[in-house]
């Protein structure tokens, strides 16, 4: 029997459907997963896939969810980034169960599953160096060899794995390792390590250990001991999961979670290694974590990205078994759609020219009345200043227009959005460099709001802000990290060489409606014709709003294939 979603009648995705039909068969009474993240960088839009599946199904289906950090290796870890992740995860609008969770917490059990499969015979000290290591571990055509140490007795592992527990042993001189098959096919299963002399201090544990679990060994492990019952990753552990079920079976757990494998998320004009993203914080190619550049969850947030827009973008492009690039603009339309739903209109000229009305008294300020939103009237109105002196779009002037300009130029008139229509009557320019310095009109006093009463229509219409009255602010116009769609595409070319030069350009002398004035960090309008845009959530102050660009009001990469 199919089943399917009640909101939209779809059949479920194939993660969804072996959920459902394991609480259907009685195979679980109660769903239990979770998102297990390496305290070692910031989070990215990748990791919000990860997120909203394990939290999303968890929700559907009256489950729960555990953040449980991974944190085995603290030579790369901190403090600063788990904190950032529990940001990330409850500002996407996710709660986990009862308090966050790390493996950290099992170490103790850890330790002793591991002499349990020592007294088994299944476990073994190992004193090759790492590099030899990788050499008796054969090849993908040709089978491992076993190590010179594998035949060991139980008694003397367990005194050596004491030693190493004890801090007896420098760092990359023994190991302890899983008695498998060194002539497996899979790789991970030719005795893989599972245990390393690392002498570093853990932001939780301090001193006390010596020794460190790895990823693979732990995480089944940390599952099973959470009663989890469906271990979501994503396909890189696809040829990992043999040694899942190897550790849980061979040690007999009372639980045995099933790990199920879906494709991870790979966009157009970006990468998503968290080494690469390292790389580009410790370079200075970008300026932190958190730049709006960086498709970090925190950098999305600094942009203006809503939790709703990601949410969506991940529902959007859904779950599935094979690999694929998803395109940028699939990402970009979520946050269009739901900023258009929600974010007041106001108006800023960032490439500002003055505009003279010259038949307008010098000393009046009119007050025009213009919509928040076009579309919601509940949203109410704002009053904007209008004086004799205003800026508009320097690109809204042509001084020689052709046939399929409607803006402003030589014998044109043009409407003021909220305001008059005005009559263009001169300009002046500098010679030298033929840059238009102002441009003197005229304004027709019965056509304020922008409607002609004799019913003469007019083609154009610009945005504008008053000279007098309008807010300086910094404006910066982010667009795509890379020029290319795969930065990774060619081996024998450093990703790094892909970068946007134009990803950032800063406006210093764009002019804004007052009423920014009072737009607070993290908030976000739309500037009518020019996109979205969001008050920097770290440089704003009180009254001077920095105003990072969230999106343009349309695909402009698409535009200019």
């Amino acid at each position: 029997m199919e089943i399917l979603e009640d909101s939209e009648k779809k059949p479920l995705d194939f993660i969804r459907q072996i959920i459902a039909d394991d609480l259907q068969n009685g195979k679980h009474q109660k769903i239990v997963t979770r998102f297990p993240p390496e305290p070692n960088g910031f989070l990215h839009i990748g990791h919000a896939k990860s997120i909203c599946l394990n939290f999303g199904v968890a929700e559907e289906y009256a489950g729960t969810c555990n953040l449980r950090f991974d944190d085995t290796n603290p030579s790369k870890e901190d403090v600063a980034y788990v904190q950032s992740i529990e940001k990330d995860v409850h500002w996407l609008g996710f709660e986990w169960r009862e308090k966050v969770l790390y493996a950290s917490d099992y170490f103790p059990q850890l330790y002793d599953f591991a002499v349990e499969l020592i007294k088994q015979g299944k476990a073994y000290v190992c004193e090759l160096l790492p590099d030899e290591i990788r050499e008796y571990r054969g090849t993908l055509t040709e089978p491992g060899r076993e190590s010179p140490y594998r035949q060991r007795s139980v008694e003397e592992n367990l005194q050596l794995f004491t030693q190493m527990k004890n801090g007896e042993f420098s760092e990359g001189t023994h190991v302890l390792r899983a008695k498998i098959d060194m002539a497996s096919p899979n790789l991970n299963m030719r005795d893989p390590v599972i245990y390393r002399v690392l002498k570093a201090h853990h932001h939780r544990t301090g001193n006390t250990w010596k020794i460190y679990p790895m990823y693979d060994y732990t995480h089944c492990l940390s599952d099973m001991l959470e009663g989890i019952t469906h271990s979501l990753c994503t396909l890189e552990f696809q040829d990992h999961r043999p040694l899942y079920d190897w550790v849980l079976d061979t040690l007999s757990t009372p639980c045995h979670p099933r790990q199920i494998e879906f494709a991870r998320l790979n966009l157009t004009y970006t990468v998503m290694s968290k080494r690469k993203l390292l790389k580009m914080v410790e370079g200075g190619f970008v300026d932190g974590w958190d730049d709006p550049r960086m498709l970090t969850i925190s950098g999305l947030r600094r942009r203006g990205y809503t939790p709703a827009s990601i949410r969506n973008f991940c529902k959007t492009i859904g779950i599935g078994k094979s690999e694929s690039r998803i395109d940028m603009g699939v990402l970009e339309n979520e946050i269009r759609s739901d900023l258009n739903l929600r974010a007041e209109r106001r108006m800023c000229v960032l490439d500002p020219v003055k505009v003279i009305l010259d038949n307008y008294p010098d000393d009046l300020v009119e007050e025009m009345t213009g919509m928040n939103h076009p579309q919601a009237p509940d949203m109410g109105e704002r009053a904007i200043p209008f004086a004799r002196e205003i800026y508009i779009e320097r690109e809204d002037f042509m001084e020689n227009p052709t046939k399929k300009y409607h803006r402003l130029g030589p014998g044109r008139e043009v409407r003021l959005r909220y305001g008059y229509l005005i009559q263009y009557v001169s300009h002046s320019k500098d010679e030298a460099t033929g840059r238009i310095t102002e441009i003197h009109c005229t304004y027709d006093p019965e056509t304020k709001g922008g409607t002609a009463p004799d019913g003469r229509k007019v083609k154009g219409t610009i945005h504008w802000v008053c000279a007098k009255k309008g807010l300086p602010v910094t404006v910066r116009l982010y667009d795509r990290l890379f020029s290319v769609e795969d930065p990774e595409a060619d081996k024998n070319i450093d990703f790094l060489e892909h970068l946007n030069p134009m990803s950032k350009v800063i406006i210093s002398d764009a002019i804004a409606e007052p009423s920014l004035a009072a737009l607070q960090p993290g908030e976000t309008v739309q500037f009518e014709r020019q996109g979205y845009f969001c008050a920097d959530s770290v440089e704003s102050i009180a009254g001077k709003p920095v105003l990072n660009r969230t999106v343009t009001l349309r695909d402009s990469w698409e535009s200019k294939k």
